[in-house]
């Protein structure tokens, strides 16, 4: 059970409408997200380290090593290549690795994205990082790339996500 959120900017004339999605990097507020890519493994790994992120019934990162991260990693830039996906890495400003963030369903057609797979080290948890990493989100997708609306999904179970994506702004939709 997911529930659908749609920032209260959605549905807003966007500025232009881009032919196709290129990796880049964003960055602000003591956060930058970089492209994903396979050179983040080890920090992955580090960071899935700091907390059980296993333990909880809702998250989808089981990565407990670099095999599952590199599997995680791989899986993500194959969406990227299908045009479906753009995965970041999430760092501070020092280069630690956070954790990570995408956009996905993607639809130029439409157009439209949805932002998720966010997963953090326990110790970024709570933090300003998630609302940091949204806010650049959020923006690149209206501003930069031109998107109609844009969705964040979380778990019916992660309250926590749930409350973080209303102090953005966000109306559950559907």
């Amino acid at each position: 059970h997911e529930r659908h959120w749609m920032p209260a900017c959605a549905g807003m004339t966007s500025r232009k409408m881009t032919s196709a999605i290129h990796p880049t990097a964003l960055s602000g507020d003591g956060v930058r997200l970089e492209p994903l890519s396979l050179s983040h493994v080890a920090g992955l790994v580090e960071a899935s380290a700091d907390g059980d992120l296993g333990a909880l019934n809702y998250t989808n990162t089981p990565l407990a090593n670099a095999e599952a991260v590199s599997t995680y990693v791989r899986a993500a830039l194959d969406g990227q290549a299908a045009g479906t996906m753009l995965p970041f890495a999430v760092l501070r400003d020092d280069g630690t690795v956070l954790g990570s963030t995408r956009y996905y369903d993607i639809d130029l057609s439409v157009p439209t994205l949805a932002i998720g797979y966010t997963w953090y080290r326990a110790s970024a948890q709570r933090t300003h990082v998630n609302t940091a990493c949204k806010r650049l989100l959020l923006g690149h997708a209206f501003d930069a790339l031109g998107m109609r609306t844009v969705y964040l999904h979380t778990s019916h179970h992660n309250l926590r996500s749930q409350a973080a994506i209303e102090r953005l702004g966000a109306h559950r939709d559907g």
